[in-house]
């Protein structure tokens, strides 16, 4: 019969692992063997340099002046469970301001802000629509049951979360179709922020064209010069997996790596980093950076 397949169960099975394998290479990235590529998106790279045009972020400062805290151990965290509903729908309102924004209108500077403070005020957003979670890798993307399956874990960096000049614009778009590829700038790996405890500082203020220059360079110090960012373990030096996940941003070997941690360590850092020549290894915490996950265990070494 014309058009009729029939599988025995053995070449069903066979067929089947082969479409595992093949999507298990297709998100290895997310499961952490390898990065995204930069492609960029060639729509987003439209600009007017001599633009004056001021995109208002007050509304993401606001909530972030309410909510973001920094703790004793040098990361800032998020009340996530104390954002009232005002405030949520005040944050739901700014991302729908931000969805009405020509950015092709804007100057780079402009533009460079305006995606940063959108991806951050979207990760948020997404992390609040779904709280409690203990990881953002928790957080459904609607993505296949196969590729969930095979990794473990979903995440909602491929999901559509906002659309902006009649294009669905995702987080993963942002990142590596635009921003990434764009600006070829590795200190936007400072300037993102995914929620988790391994991600870089979410500032306590919002990006803007003024401050975009200073706030990468703060960001990279605070990173860098932090034990998430690299670290002295044994003989060997550790860091964060963004360098391996994202080392042709950084000059492409863990000898270009290095010299960019260098570039931004302070005097003890530069110290810690004198005697190596190679990294030794790299970690990432995806734990949620929520301020109430921490202070319980606080509170669980204070009686321990």
């Amino acid at each position: 019969m014309r058009g009729t397949c029939f599988m025995t169960p053995v070449l069903r099975r066979s067929v089947l692992g082969g479409a595992l394998a093949m999507i298990a290479g297709s998100v290895a990235s997310r499961s952490g063997l390898a990065a995204p590529a930069a492609q960029l998106w060639q729509k987003w790279s439209a600009n007017d340099p001599n633009s004056r045009i001021v995109v208002d972020h007050q509304a993401w400062g606001t909530f972030l002046r309410r909510y973001l805290v920094e703790e004793p151990d040098g990361i800032n965290r998020l009340r996530f469970g104390e954002a009232s509903g005002a405030d949520r729908q005040a944050l739901g309102r700014y991302l729908e301001s931000m969805s009405r924004v020509l950015v092709s209108s804007l100057n780079p500077a402009e533009q460079f802000a305006y995606w940063v403070n959108l991806y951050n005020a979207l990760t948020v957003k997404v992390v609040l629509d779904h709280y409690p979670v203990a990881s953002i890798r928790d957080i459904s993307s609607g993505g296949s049951f196969l590729v969930n399956l095979i990794t473990g874990v979903s995440g909602p960096w491929q999901a559509k979360l906002i659309q902006i000049e009649d294009e669905a614009v995702g987080l993963d778009d942002i990142e590596h179709r635009i921003l990434r590829p764009l600006f070829k700038d590795s200190r936007v790996h400072y300037a993102v922020n995914c929620a988790s405890i391994g991600c870089p500082t979410l500032m306590q203020a919002p990006f803007t064209a003024k401050n975009l220059q200073a706030i990468l360079d703060r960001g990279a110090r605070l990173y860098v010069n932090h034990p998430r960012g690299a670290r002295a373990e044994g003989a060997g030096l550790t860091v964060s997996s963004i360098y391996r996940w994202y080392r042709d941003d950084f000059g492409g070997s863990w000898q270009g790596v290095l010299a960019h941690l260098r570039r931004h360590a302070n005097p003890a850092t530069a110290q810690m980093l004198a005697p190596f020549e190679t990294v030794s290894a790299d970690s990432y915490d995806w734990q949620l950076i929520d301020s109430a996950t921490y202070a319980r265990t606080a509170q669980a070494h204070e009686r321990g």
